[in-house]
């Protein structure tokens, strides 16, 4: 796939992508039922794709295919054309979407073929911050404590002024206690660690760090994300029995015990495309209004570096 075919023939496609499954995951907004909401995300992206001259394979979707009857890992998608891996999650935030809360996106990734990570389903510690940085400033291996401090030195001010996004979770609790030890402010989710990560990305988020245990997928969306616009993730798998190492060995993975960084996670230049299901920090949500249907979405090249935001409306 050439870099102007990653430029030109699918950066709109991937946002239309997203925009499709994002209207139908809104017809299900605060109706209670996050099956129901992310089935109609999963089956109107699938359209889309399979109306899209490319020639695409899932490697980041829905699961393995004894557990996903519709973009599960491996299944291929589109009518023929270029070859690329496809990372996605059609609704992030389903329990968001159910309740009627902030920051439900739907999400996909692509890239030329063999050159996205294919992590497998478990959990990936992960630590992120955005562009702007010296190589190497953030270590998953280093302490909160240390990694505050090190993005603090560099910007030039004390670690109360370094606010930290961490997933609100009983595994994070030390995490959390050793960062406000520091004194750094954190800025606790409830779901969404694909936007948890991106918020880095954008100073009106006001996030600096992203640090924390969330699932491995999303780990891969979220690099494509960051590839586009040049911030730093460090990745290491955690499994937590034997079923879930056997899962990595069947994606492929070797080495179980890697710290992964972003270039090895996304090998190749990317695209990147999110719409908001409900409003939040990043994208707003779907809107129905006037007789007309909004849509709010981005969309990243890591090829050229542009970052686009889309606002889109068509009649109900």
């Amino acid at each position: 796939m050439s870099a102007e075919t990653l430029d030109r023939g699918l950066v709109l496609d991937s946002v239309r992508v997203t925009e499709i499954a994002a209207i139908a995951a809104w017809s299900l907004v605060g109706r209670g039922d996050e099956k129901a909401a992310d089935q109609a995300a999963v089956d109107a992206m699938r359209t889309a794709l399979n109306d899209l001259e490319i020639d695409g394979e899932i490697v980041i979707g829905e699961g393995e295919r004894d557990e996903a009857p519709m973009l599960y890992i491996g299944e291929k998608v589109g009518r023929g054309g270029p070859a690329v891996d496809i990372a996605l999650d059609p609704l992030e935030g389903t329990t968001l979407t159910a309740k009627a809360m902030s920051n439900a996106l739907t999400v996909m990734a692509w890239a030329p073929k063999g050159t996205l990570l294919n992590a497998p389903d478990t959990y990936m510690d992960k630590i992120a911050c955005g562009p702007g940085y010296p190589a190497g400033l953030i270590d998953l291996d280093a302490s909160p404590a240390e990694n505050v401090q090190a993005l603090a030195k560099v910007r030039g001010v004390d670690a109360s002024q370094i606010t930290v996004c961490v997933l609100d979770r009983p595994r994070h609790g030390e995490i959390i206690a050793r960062l406000r030890e520091v004194g750094a402010r954190v800025h606790l989710i409830t779901d969404g660690d694909v936007a948890g990560v991106i918020n880095t990305a954008d100073p009106d988020t006001g996030i600096d760090l992203y640090l924390g245990q969330g699932g491995a997928p999303e780990g891969v969306l979220a690099c494509a994300a960051l590839k586009c616009v040049g911030g730093q993730f460090q990745g290491r798998l955690v499994f937590r029995n034997a079923d879930e190492r056997m899962r990595a060995e069947r994606c492929g993975i070797t080495e179980l015990d890697k710290k992964y960084d972003l270039h090895e996670m996304v090998r190749a230049d990317a695209i990147f495309a999110a719409t908001g299901v409900t409003k939040g920090v990043l994208l707003d949500g779907v809107r129905l209004k006037d007789g007309f249907v909004h849509t709010h979405s981005m969309v990243m090249n890591s090829f050229t570096r542009t970052v686009r935001e889309v606002r889109m409306k068509r009649p109900v």
